[in-house]
C-alpha cells in the first residue's frame, strides 16, 4: 500500500510515463476553471484526454468531444483523472473499477481524497494517487515548476530537453507513442 499523504517522485514519475489514455471526470469548458487548463496542458504533453462531464455530453471542449460517463468513451482508459469532490470520488472510482480493461491509475486531484476508494482500487492492482494535480507534478519533474518560482523538490544535475513539441521541457516524460 502506497502511502498517500507522500508519493515519492519514481511513483509519479512512472504514471505520468506510462499512461497514454487520460479520462478526466469533471472537465469544464469554462477557461478559468483549473480543468480547463489541466486537460490543455495535459492535451499539449501529447496525452489523449478524454472530458467527462455529463451536463456537456455531446459538446466539445478543445476540440475532443465529451462524454456523459466513463462507460461512455470508447477507447480503453489508462488513468482517470477525477476533478469532482471527495465523496463524489467514491462512485467514479466505482465506476472506473466496471470498466474492462481496467485503468492503470486513479488519480484524484487537489483536495480530493477518498482512501475507502484508494483501497479499492489498489485491491484490484489500480495505482492511486490523491490530493495531487498531474500538470503540476508534471511540471515539479520536468523543471517547468521552476519557471513561475515554484521549488520542485528536485535536485538534479541531469540537463533539460525539450518536449517533442519543441516547446516546453519534459525530462523525458512524454508519452510513449
Amino acid at each position: 500500500m502506497i502511502d498517500h499523504d507522500r508519493y515519492q517522485p519514481d511513483y509519479i514519475r512512472s504514471i505520468l510515463q506510462g499512461v497514454k489514455t487520460i479520462a478526466m471526470v469533471g472537465a469544464s469548458g469554462n477557461e478559468v476553471r483549473p480543468s480547463y487548463f489541466v486537460l490543455k496542458y495535459l492535451l499539449e504533453k501529447g496525452y489523449d484526454v478524454f472530458p467527462v462531464n455529463p451536463r456537456m455530453a455531446g459538446e466539445e471542449i478543445l476540440g475532443r468531444p465529451v462524454s456523459a460517463s466513463l462507460s461512455d468513451i470508447a477507447s480503453p482508459i489508462d488513468m482517470v483523472d477525477i476533478f469532482r469532490g471527495s465523496q463524489a470520488a467514491g462512485h467514479i472510482t466505482d465506476e472506473a473499477l466496471e470498466l474492462d480493461p481496467l485503468p492503470k491509475v486513479i488519480w484524484m486531484q487537489l483536495t480530493v481524497r477518498n482512501d475507502e476508494a484508494a483501497r479499492k482500487a489498489e485491491a484490484k492492482g489500480v495505482k492511486v494517487v490523491m490530493n495531487r494535480c498531474p500538470k503540476m507534478e508534471y511540471g515539479k519533474l520536468s523543471g517547468e515548476w521552476g519557471w513561475v518560482g515554484g521549488n520542485s523538490g528536485l535536485v538534479s544535475s541531469r540537463r533539460q530537453r525539450l518536449h517533442e513539441s519543441g516547446k516546453v521541457q519534459s525530462l523525458g516524460l512524454a508519452p510513449k507513442v
